[in-house]
């Protein structure tokens, strides 16, 4: 405190920041890089733990007979899809009421903004059957979720027959203290969405559904169940859900915990876990874990049903059966045995899951990372933006002085607020023409252009985001004379700061989306001027703007799951991810795109306004 107050010592401190500016934030740059790649270093990390003391070990054996008649369900569940070409609710009712449970069906229907040519649909139309067991020892003011998606074709049907199954064994059951809600939801996401929206009495998206009859007590946790094989070799534990949502750390904990009791093997991001952490290929095998979570995490949209439930406070992951060439198999009747071993530690709850972290990423289903652990990585880089701040901030305070040939001292004149105003405004307008263009233009555009709805909307959006390189132009013809001197440094520093801000909110609310957009606008918006050399520039800005990095972000994404695609396959999937962030956004509320549209490309185009300064 001494130091700060001291106006001599602080000057000392202040001249030696804005000196030593460049070569301290290359050092920040370069130790916040080098901070996140090494939290996929086991050392670095923590071991998982259980941290609620009501899902502790127990003697307790874990009990479930019935699994190849739970496949016979499936089977029978199968032709009786094929048979109606969709959700057969009529054999769902009678085969729920037939285990004792009190059975609903809910209709909903969504009428898409544009088509979504991935699964083919436009006006989706469907019904959700549910089916509660009501809790036998308890005054049934909480509840639990299972879930299985009608998914079209053969996909999915062992594991609607495993949910039956179970719920045939539950009802045999008499230690229930919380209701158990057996759940097939019909057209994946948009299902899910309608039966949440029903069951809390909201209505966020504009979808239709009809109300629920019957309802359970409050939801203090869900599990959506994938299988599409009578036999698995490993089951994958899905956490990512809308917005970058995690459920709270305990139940990956508990789902790790059984699959290590009864024998299975386990995975998160398809990947098994390593001991052989000290090697190369073992910490390659962590980063690239722990890449793929993140980028997941930063994509903003649901990787299962499970992900819809978080936004309600639910604790929710998604469990898929994984049929691959490992020789290691495993039956229905000891995924029902994991399953029913996670339902009764679940029922054992007196509160919701709170005691473990809702913040962190995991190299491995047996290591984390905790908030604290990966923050300063993110911390370093906006420390960047602060020092160019505090740097453009001295030079604004005292401007040097120009002596002409007659030896008259000229003071630089200030920036007129129009020359600041005028890009700020600018940017922003391009940003919202980026965000409502696309979709309220597309009619015609398919007038206009052999191209399909879909088509239009993600080629509109390109235009709309190419056109903004124009921006310095434009903004040049309203301005009535040439930017001044101060007039670009007043700019960046408001750009910077507003970088700084939106990043930091960013990073709070989804880490993984921060830390990306740091990595690649942070080195810009620190050593961009109108004096460096303008093509190279350029060339830069426009590989490190939002769009590519999101075209690189697809082709990483791919080459981490190990499966690479040409670059054809990756401008097409490019393509499909834009068009399905935009859906995502209409659909299910996902922040991405209008995060993207309305702050990160408008900040960006400020930069690109500073690089073409006059």
């Amino acid at each position: 405190m001494g130091l700060l107050s001291d106006p001599n010592r602080r000057r000392a401190l202040i001249g030696m920041l804005t000196r030593l500016n460049a070569p301290i934030c290359m050092i920040c740059y370069m130790a916040g890089v080098a901070w996140f790649m090494g939290l996929a270093f086991e050392p670095f990390t923590l071991r998982t733990y259980m941290s609620e003391n009501a899902m502790g070990s127990t003697m307790v054996e874990e009990r479930f007979p019935a699994g190849e008649r739970a496949l016979a369900t499936g089977r029978e569940f199968a032709a009786h899809k094929k048979k109606t070409g969709g959700m057969p609710v009529d054999w769902l009712v009678r085969t729920m009421q037939a285990r004792g449970l009190e059975v609903y069906t809910q209709r909903f229907s969504r009428k898409l903004p544009f088509p979504d040519e991935d699964k083919e649909r436009y006006m989706v139309k469907g019904t959700n059957v549910y089916g509660i067991l009501r809790a036998p020892r308890a005054p049934r003011t909480e509840a639990l979720v299972l879930s299985a998606p009608c998914s079209p074709g053969n996909e999915n049907n062992q594991a609607v027959g495993l949910l039956l199954g179970l719920a045939q064994y539950f009802r045999s059951q008499i230690y229930w203290a919380k209701d158990i809600i057996f759940l097939v939801n019909e057209h994946d996401l948009i299902g899910m969405q309608a039966w949440l929206e029903g069951y809390h009495h909201t209505n966020t998206t504009g979808m239709d559904w009809s109300p629920l009859q019957g309802r359970g007590g409050s939801i203090q946790a869900a599990l959506s169940l994938e299988l599409s094989s009578d036999v698995v070799t490993s089951l994958d534990l899905v956490l990512e859900g809308l917005n970058g949502q995690l459920p709270n750390l305990d139940l990956a904990n508990l789902f790790y915990a059984f699959c290590q009791k009864i024998g299975v093997l386990c995975t998160t991001q398809g990947k098994l876990p390593r001991n052989d952490w000290d090697t190369t290929s073992g910490y390659s095998h962590a980063v690239q874990t722990m890449m793929l979570m993140v980028l997941k995490q930063a994509s903003g949209r649901p990787w299962g049903d499970h992900g819809l439930f978080l936004r309600y406070h639910i604790e929710a992951a998604s469990i898929k059966g994984v049929n691959s060439f490992r020789q290691y198999k495993t039956d229905a009747t000891t995924v029902g045995r994991l399953l029913e071993g996670m339902y009764r530690k679940l029922n054992n709850l007196l509160e919701r899951l709170h005691q473990s972290y809702f913040f962190y990423l995991m190299p491995s289903l047996t290591r984390f990372v905790s908030i604290g652990y990966y923050m300063p990585a993110f911390g370093l880089l906006a420390l960047i933006l602060l020092l160019r701040a505090l740097d453009l901030w001295v030079q604004l305070s005292s401007p040097p002085t120009r002596t002409t040939e007659d030896g008259v001292e000229v003071v630089p004149t200030n920036p007129g607020v129009l020359s600041i105003l005028t890009p700020l405004v600018i940017s922003h307008l391009t940003g919202v023409a980026l965000y409502t263009l696309p979709v309220l233009s597309q009619e015609l555009a398919v007038q206009h252009f052999p191209v399909s709805e879909t088509e239009a909307v993600v080629l509109t959006a390109i235009a709309i985001y190419t056109a903004g390189l124009a921006l310095p132009h434009n903004t040049h013809r309203l301005l009535a004379g040439e930017g001044t001197e101060q007039g670009w440094k007043v700019l960046k520093l408001v750009a910077v700061l507003y970088l700084a801000v939106l990043l930091g909110c960013t990073a709070l609310i989804n880490f993984s989306l921060g830390f990306i957009l740091a990595l690649t606008l942070v080195p810009l918006a620190a050593f961009i001027t109108p004096h460096v050399p303008k093509t190279l520039s350029a060339v830069v800005m426009v590989i490190l703007s939002p769009g590519l990095t999101l075209l690189f972000a697809v082709f990483f994404f791919q080459e981490l799951q190990e499966t690479p695609v040409t670059l054809q396959e990756g401008w097409m999937l490019y393509l499909s991810v834009i068009s399905q962030g935009i859906l995502d956004h209409a659909l299910y509320g996902s922040l991405l795109y209008p995060l993207a549209a309305l702050l990160v490309y408008p900040c960006w185009l400020l930069f690109w306004n500073i690089l073409f300064w006059k």
